[in-house]
C-alpha cells in the first residue's frame, strides 16, 4: 500500500501499466502481487488472483536477500520486473491513495463477484479500511440503504461521513440485537446483500442470518486463516443464498480504484483514515497503533 517517486528506471521501462508514460520525479503507486501470466489460473480458467507462482511485496519477497529493498518501511524500494505501476495524477493526494490502499482494490475485486445492484439494501460487517471502502464501492453502485456494524466510534464516525445510513457498535450490542435491528431497517426480511469485512470466524454465521432469502453473501475479510467456526449448512439451503468468496485484487482493479478515487474525492476522503503519519524509526509504533484500533489506518513517512 506504497506511493513513491521514481528515483531510477530499469531499461526500456517507459510506460505505465495503462500506458501512460513514466520518467524519473513521478509519483507512482503499484499493484502488490506479481502473477506469472503462464499457469493455469492465469491463462485457462482464468482466475490470477490464484496464480499458482503469485508473488506479493510484504509477503513473499525476503528483505535479507539482495537487493534487499522489497519493502515499503524505506526510504527506497526496488520494484521487480513485472510489478504493474501506476503514475498517479497530480490532483489525487497520496494520502488519499495510501488511505485506500488494497482496502478499495480488494472491495472492488469482492464486491464485483458477489454484485451490488441499485436498490439493494446492503449490511457491511466491519468498518476497518475494506468495510470503509466496501461502504464507498456500495454507495457509488446504488445502493438503496446500507448498514454498517463496527466499532471503534472514530470508525464509526468515518463510516457515516462515507453515506452510511445506520451505524451499529458491535461492543454495544449483542448477535441477537443487531439481527433484529437488521430486519427492523428491512421490513422484516434481511439484507440483499451482506458484506463480511471483519476477518473474525464468528461473523460469518452471523452475517448469514442478515440476508433476505434469495439474498447473497460475500466472505472477504478472512485474507489471513483465523481458524474454523461451528456452521450451519440448512441456514443458506433453506434462505437459498448465494455465497461467494474474494482473494486479492488484479491490476485492473488499481486501475479502477485510481479512477474511482480520482472522480469521487469529494465524497470518500480516504485521506480521513489516516492520522498523522509515523516516522520511519517509529514504524513498530505504527503497527501497534493498528493493533490496538487506536487509528483507522496506519501510515508510515520515510
Amino acid at each position: 500500500e506504497t506511493v513513491g517517486v521514481i528515483e531510477e528506471l530499469g531499461a526500456g521501462l517507459t510506460k505505465d501499466w495503462a500506458g501512460k508514460p513514466l520518467s524519473t520525479g513521478d509519483r507512482i503507486t503499484w499493484s502488490s502481487s506479481i502473477n506469472c501470466g503462464e499457469c493455469y489460473y492465469c491463462r485457462v480458467k482464468p482466475e490470477p488472483t490464484r496464480c499458482l507462482k503469485r508473488k506479493a511485496y510484504g509477503i513473499s519477497y525476503d528483505c535479507s536477500v539482495a537487493p534487499h529493498l522489497f519493502g515499503g518501511y524505506a526510504d527506497y524500494i526496488y520494484l521487480r520486473p513485472g510489478t504493474a505501476i501506476f503514475k498517479l495524477p497530480e490532483q489525487l493526494p497520496t494520502e488519499a491513495v495510501v488511505g485506500a490502499g488494497c482496502a478499495l482494490t480488494t472491495s472492488l475485486h469482492g464486491i464485483e463477484r458477489i454484485g451490488v445492484r441499485i436498490g439493494d439494501n446492503v449490511v457491511i460487517q466491519g468498518s476497518g479500511p475494506v468495510g470503509l471502502a466496501c461502504l464507498a464501492v456500495a454507495k457509488a453502485s446504488g445502493a438503496a440503504q446500507i448498514i454498517v456494524l463496527g466499532g471503534p466510534s472514530h470508525r464509526l464516525q468515518i463510516a457515516k461521513r462515507f453515506g452510511a445510513d445506520v451505524c451499529i457498535d458491535v461492543d454495544e450490542t449483542s448477535v441477537e440485537e443487531r439481527r433484529a435491528r437488521v430486519l427492523e431497517l428491512t421490513g422484516g426480511f434481511g439484507a440483499d446483500v451482506v458484506l463480511e469485512c471483519v476477518g473474525i470466524p464468528p461473523v460469518v454465521p452471523e452475517g448469514l442470518e442478515l440476508c433476505r432469502d434469495g439474498g447473497r453473501y460475500l466472505v472477504l475479510g478472512h485474507y489471513g486463516n483465523a481458524g474454523p467456526v461451528e456452521l450451519n449448512p440448512h441456514v443458506i439451503t433453506r434462505k437459498q443464498l448465494t455465497v461467494a468468496g474474494s482473494w486479492g485484487f488484479e491490476p485492473r482493479h488499481t486501475k479502477a480504484a485510481l479512477e474511482f478515487l480520482a472522480r469521487s474525492r469529494e465524497q470518500f476522503r480516504f485521506e480521513q483514515l489516516i492520522a498523522q503519519p509515523f516516522p520511519l524509526d517509529r514504524a513498530f509504533h505504527a503497527l501497534q497503533a493498528t493493533a490496538s484500533w487506536t487509528t483507522a489506518k496506519s501510515a508510515i513517512a520515510p
